[in-house]
């Protein structure tokens, strides 16, 4: 099949190459086109422009936006709602918020113009690993992209989830399920490097991944992250999100669902981008106030590394285990 990718990013490059691989046609546009030159090197046809890139597919085309979510994703689909053409077929594959869909395909089918939502999972690895990928949209346009999605995708890994705005939906909630466990996996391995055994991380994570029920993906990964720095020494622990988690708390609490895990998880990112935050300065000023508890002076990490230590040797104390030094 033909079609016109726009957006050559982490994941846009390498679903074209995927595509290209397969034996599609890949019409390909990237703002910066030095990316374009890139998949153009690989056999793909290069564009410089939407317009050029609308005068190389065929009619009823097929054009699928791999952008990041927001201003720039709102920008294209405003462009190319001027400029396709009835019966034309719009794709739109980045993690855009579900309500965004709606509007977008109000907004194309008043021009006779068909749209599609697809949330990809797949990340870096999608080029070896395949994309799991799940659409939104009529059952007809979704019979027309499948030969595009079982290329992307490995055995199994694409899914209508049902009409516009479905697969952003499931990818929303796929990705709020992803905060919960990497939260999870967090917290545990912490715990393990705050005890008196301190075992090897990267051994642990591998020992997981043999049979037992924590085994994933995800902790594959992060037996890789522990290979190259075993104590994650050479990064901070500053957490962006991108979006998804939040919609998914939002959503639980429009559809009064208790999602208590994933909230968190997603709180919890906001406190990692905190330095010494202002809540917790709030709770040691009260302990003080009511009890006469100590307080750590502003800036004296030194203090605060010992009564971490000192925690952990009490609980170590209280066990009679001989804390590792």
């Amino acid at each position: 099949m033909q079609i016109g990718l726009v957006g050559l990013g982490r994941m846009g490059m390498n679903m074209g190459r995927r595509w290209l691989q397969g034996g599609h046609e890949v019409v390909a546009f990237n703002r910066t086109y030095a990316k374009t030159e890139e998949l153009a090197r690989e056999s793909a046809v290069p564009a410089k422009s939407l317009k050029e890139l609308l005068n190389k597919l065929k009619t009823p085309r097929l054009v699928w936006l791999m952008l990041p979510t927001g201003d720039v994703t709102n920008e294209h689909i405003d462009e190319l709602a001027g400029v396709l053409s009835k019966g034309d077929l719009l794709i739109d594959g980045g993690n855009t918020y579900y309500k965004d869909d709606l509007r977008h395909a109000d907004q194309l089918k008043a021009k006779g113009i068909s749209f599609m939502d697809a949330g990809v999972s797949g990340g870096i690895w999608g080029l070896k690993e395949g994309y799991c990928t799940m659409v939104g949209g009529t059952e007809k346009d979704f019979k027309t992209i499948e030969p595009l999605l079982k290329t992307l995708a490995p055995k199994d890994g694409y899914l209508y989830c049902g009409t516009t705005g479905a697969g952003h939906f499931v990818k929303m909630v796929h990705n709020g399920i992803e905060y919960g466990m990497m939260q999870a996996y967090g917290e545990g391995f912490e715990i393990l490097q705050a005890s008196p055994y301190k075992p090897d991380n990267q051994k642990v994570a591998h020992l997981w991944n043999q049979g037992s029920v924590v085994r994933s993906w995800l902790l594959e990964l992060a037996e890789e992250a522990f290979s190259k720095d075993v104590d994650l020494e050479k990064i901070s622990g500053f957490v962006e999100d991108s979006g998804e988690g939040r919609w998914t708390v939002q959503q639980a609490v429009e559809s009064g669902v208790a999602a208590p895990v994933i909230t968190l998880s997603l709180f919890q990112r906001f406190i990692s981008r905190q330095k010494d935050p202002f809540s917790m300065r709030v709770l040691a000023a009260l302990r003080n106030e009511f009890g006469g508890h100590a307080v750590v002076p502003a800036g004296d990490d030194k203090r605060q590394r010992a009564a971490g230590a000192g925690a952990v040797q009490a609980a170590a104390a209280q066990k009679g285990v001989k804390p590792r030094r």
